[in-house]
Formats: C-alpha cells, sequence, structure tokens
C-alpha cells in the first residue's frame, strides 16, 4: 500500500480550492469549446466520468475535466462504451507509472480494433454488392431507354 500525503491526497479531489491560477472554465464554455450539449456534460458527470468544482449552482471545470473529456470524446469516436472509457480513466494514479491503466488501455484498443476491423469488412463488402447491383441496375435503364428510341426510328 503506498502512503500519500495530505498535500497528495487534496491534490487529487475536487473537494478543495483549485491551484492558484487555475483557470476555470463554464459549462456553456467547455460545451462550446468541443462541441457538446450542456446535457451531454451533465450527464458524463452524473455518470462520473467529470467532476466540475462547484460555486453554486454553477459547474467550473478545470484543466484536467478537458483533459477527461477529450478522453472520452476519444473513446466514444473509436466506440469504446463509457463504462470502459470510465473504467480507463479510473485506473489513473498521477503519482504512480500507470502500468495497470496502460495494460488496460491496450487490451481493450486491440480488441475494439479488431471489432473495427471487422466492421470494416462487411461494410466493403455491402458497398461492393450495392455497387454491382446499381450497375446492373444502370444497364437495364440504358437498355430500356435505348429500346424504344430504336423502335420509334423504324
Amino acid at each position: 500500500m503506498k502512503l500519500v500525503s495530505p498535500g497528495e491526497a487534496a491534490a487529487n479531489t475536487n473537494d478543495i480550492p483549485a491551484e492558484a491560477g487555475e483557470e476555470f472554465v463554464r459549462i456553456g464554455e467547455m460545451a462550446k469549446k468541443y462541441g457538446v450539449t450542456l446535457r451531454t456534460l451533465r450527464f458524463y458527470e452524473d455518470k462520473g466520468l467529470l467532476n466540475p468544482h462547484r460555486d453554486g449552482s454553477t459547474r467550473l471545470y478545470t484543466r484536467r475535466d478537458k483533459a477527461r473529456l477529450k478522453l472520452i470524446l476519444l473513446g466514444r469516436k473509436v466506440g469504446f462504451s463509457l463504462r470502459d472509457v470510465k473504467q480507463m480513466m479510473d485506473l489513473y494514479d498521477p503519482t504512480g507509472t500507470n502500468t495497470k491503466q496502460l495494460r488496460l488501455a491496450l487490451d481493450k484498443s486491440e480488441k475494439q480494433l479488431a471489432r473495427l476491423q471487422k466492421q470494416r469488412a462487411l461494410i466493403d463488402d455491402a458497398i461492393n454488392e450495392l455497387s454491382t447491383s446499381m450497375t446492373a441496375v444502370r444497364q437495364m435503364l440504358v437498355e430500356r431507354t435505348a429500346a424504344p428510341q430504336a423502335s420509334a426510328a423504324g
């Protein structure tokens, strides 16, 4: 078990005032900057993915929250569930080597890459099928529109 000083423990929570000079961003600015809705940010907070400071009812996001949101959005973009994203982020230890977190991220990433490659193969097959069908339909249209013109000329 690793002993952590009270100062380090406090630095890892959002229950204390931020470091002097730390910049806060309000929810509207955060949403606009990252192209998400206010509802999305509140949802991520409800799920424990973000933990903004509070000034009354105003949510104030820190640099840590911004970094976490970037990871959430990246995870969602590549197809991870929010549960997977949270599991990987929650293993982060600013004072440790984070080898457990890195191993988990690599394992989940390898599995997700295999799923995406399988989906790509299925999509490629569907595109080929559709292209072949479209070529056949075009040919039928050419044949059917050319035939009436030929009989009208005769």
